[in-house]
Parts: structure tokens; C-alpha cells; sequence
């Protein structure tokens, strides 16, 4: 029931922290929400340390949750997609103009939002809202093709983060200390990833972090026997940790933009059903042995960095609001890359 229940809270969470930011900042204001997860393990490695029984350690971690209802639930916004794509404007230019009186801006008089296809039908009237669910995205092939990669890629970096994380257990060092270690190696992850995000896109980063995870881990699937080879497959995991972690992360920003506000939660919420599945599925690897956890790993971060190469970059370019608006820029852009070819 814990799980069932906050399970969703962190990906609502970055829908809402990113969906207002423009382009240039979304990838630095992306990452930095995964800042906070990282340092939440890190202490949680010394509240288990304090907390032995697990029964302690349950109640004394549920603790937060309580803190967030009382103290970031009264004081968190809509976001003004979420109110245009439902045709409620006013309440989105509110919220717009309450953004740029706390950023010290001012809008204009007269200006208002629109949806990337807000045109007026038949009778004069213009659209007031407009809805989309998983069945849409299914049916329309290009969002199909996306829908099937992004899960596929969650899986496997959800296997790779999550049994790197929990084969800490098979390197017989000291498990609190490895925790820590772990979370904290993440958080240079996310910053490098984040420069670099802005510079070379997501889909080369993808790619980049994955093969990257990748090496590491095939070097502790490389090396066998205790003594110095120990410390070797423990910095091969801290280092493939280090690089899956800003995959994981990166994957949030990249397919919030690979798909429009009206269906933007859904294709979000099965690439975090295929991450748990993987998250499912990585407990069963690591019980394989001290080495062999390592060769699936490195083949899942192959597999995930290969999958990354049929996405398109996403660098750069608008948050679209519908499938229609996202449709005719893709159009657009094929018969632009058609001119230059010809």
C-alpha cells in the first residue's frame, strides 16, 4: 500500500516542475528534481544504520510522507498546461501571471495562451479543451513507435540502476557504506549530465551514458577472485551507477518531450511501469552470483544504448500541447529535411 501510494508522487512531481520551464532551462530544471532522490538514499543509508529493525526503519522512513502532506502539498501549483489543454485559460494566464510577478516580469496586456491547434471550427467557436489518453497514443504509429522504444529503454536501465544498487550485496563490503557511496556518486551524474544536456541533446547522451554504464560493467564481469579484484568490481559498480543514473534521469526529460501535454502523463506512466518491472526483475539478476549480475547489466545497457539511436533529438524544440500540434510540426520537419535533401 506504500508503494501503491506514493509510487506516482515523483513522476506528478517532475510533470509539474518542468512543464512550465522553456526550453533552454527544462533539461538543467529536470535533473536538479532528481538531486533531491539521490540525497534521500544517501540518508537513508544512515537512518538504516541508526534503525536496525526493520520495523523501526519503516516507520521512521514513512515519516516524510506525513511532512509532505503538511508542508509542499499547500504550497504547490497547477501546471498551466494542464489547465489550457482542459480549456480552463484564465485560470492558466493566472497562473502565468503570478510565475512572472515572482520572476519580477510582466505580461502584456491582451496576451493570452493558445493550443498548438486552438483554431475555430465550423460555427466560429474555438476549441475549449481538449482530451487524450494511452488509446490515442497507441493508435497514431508515430507515437506508437515512440511509446514502444521508451519502454523498452526504461526497462533496461531500471534493471541496470536498480540491480547495480542492490548488488552492493555480492561485493562483501560494507552495505550501509556502499549505499552511500552509491547515492552520492549519482549526484555528479546528474550534474554533468545536466551541462552536457544543453550542448550535445538527449539522444546522444542517452546513448552516451548507457554504453558508458556499459563498459564498467563489463570490466566487473571481467575480473574474478577476491582481494584487489574486489575493490575492482566495486568501482566498476560506483562507475556504472554513476553512468546509468544520469540515463535514468535523463530519460524523464527526454520522453516528457517526446510527447504532447494531452497524453504527456500517460506515455510517462508506462515508461515508470516498465522501469518497476525492471526494478521487479533486478533483484532475480543479482541473485545470480558475484559476476554474472555484471554481464546482464552490460548486455541491458548495449540493448537500451542501441534502442536510443531510433529517437528522434528533442533538443531545443517546444513542449507541444496536443497530437494534432506534435503531428504537424513532425510533418513540417520531414518536408524540410525532403527540401534539403533534394
Amino acid at each position: 500500500m506504500t508503494g501503491f501510494s506514493t509510487g506516482g508522487v515523483g513522476l506528478t512531481a517532475f510533470v509539474l516542475a518542468t512543464e512550465p520551464i522553456g526550453p533552454s532551462k527544462r533539461g538543467v530544471a529536470g535533473m536538479s528534481t532528481f538531486y533531491f532522490f539521490s540525497a534521500g538514499i544517501a540518508l537513508l543509508s544512515g537512518i538504516a544504520y541508526v534503525f536496525r529493525s526493520w520495523r523501526e526503519l519503516f516507520i521512521v522512513s514513512s515519516l516524510p510522507s506525513l511532512l509532505f502532506l503538511l508542508i509542499v502539498i499547500p504550497f504547490i501549483s497547477e501546471s498551466p498546461r494542464w489547465y489550457l489543454v482542459r480549456g480552463k485559460v484564465d485560470e492558466a494566464m493566472k497562473l502565468m501571471h503570478s510565475i512572472a510577478k515572482t520572476n519580477g516580469r510582466h505580461i502584456p496586456a491582451g496576451v493570452t495562451l493558445a493550443l498548438d491547434d486552438d483554431v475555430e471550427n465550423n460555427n466560429g467557436e474555438r476549441n475549449t479543451a481538449v482530451e487524450g489518453s494511452l488509446k490515442d497514443v497507441i493508435l497514431s504509429p508515430l507515437m506508437r513507435m515512440r511509446l514502444v522504444i521508451s519502454v523498452a529503454i526504461s526497462f533496461t536501465v531500471s534493471i541496470v540502476y536498480y540491480g547495480l544498487s542492490l548488488n552492493v550485496g555480492n561485493l562483501k563490503t560494507n552495505l550501509y557504506l556502499n549505499v552511500f557511496v552509491n547515492a552520492v556518486s549519482e549526484m555528479p551524474a546528474f550534474a554533468i549530465t545536466a551541462v552536457l544536456l544543453d550542448k550535445y541533446g538527449r539522444k546522444p547522451l542517452s546513448i552516451g551514458t548507457q554504453w558508458f554504464s556499459c563498459i564498467f560493467c563489463l570490466v566487473g564481469f571481467s575480473v574474478w577472485g577476491a582481494g584487489p579484484w574486489k575493490s575492482v568490481r566495486m568501482v566498476s559498480g560506483v562507475l556504472g551507477i554513476f553512468g546509468m543514473a544520469g540515463t535514468y534521469n535523463l530519460l524523464f526529460i527526454y520522453i516528457a518531450e517526446l510527447f504532447p501535454t494531452v497524453v504527456r502523463n500517460a506515455a510517462l506512466g508506462c515508461a515508470t511501469q516498465a522501469a518497476q518491472m525492471g526494478a521487479i526483475l533486478a533483484p532475480f539478476v543479482v541473485v545470480l552470483g558475484e559476476e554474472l549480475p555484471f554481464g546482464v547489466f552490460a548486455v541491458c545497457g548495449l540493448v537500451g544504448g542501441g534502442l536510443a539511436f531510433y529517437l528522434p533529438e528533442t533538443l531545443n524544440k517546444p513542449l507541444y500541447d496536443t497530437m494534432f500540434g506534435m503531428h504537424e510540426a513532425e510533418s513540417e520537419s520531414n518536408r524540410e529535411r525532403g527540401e534539403v535533401i533534394c
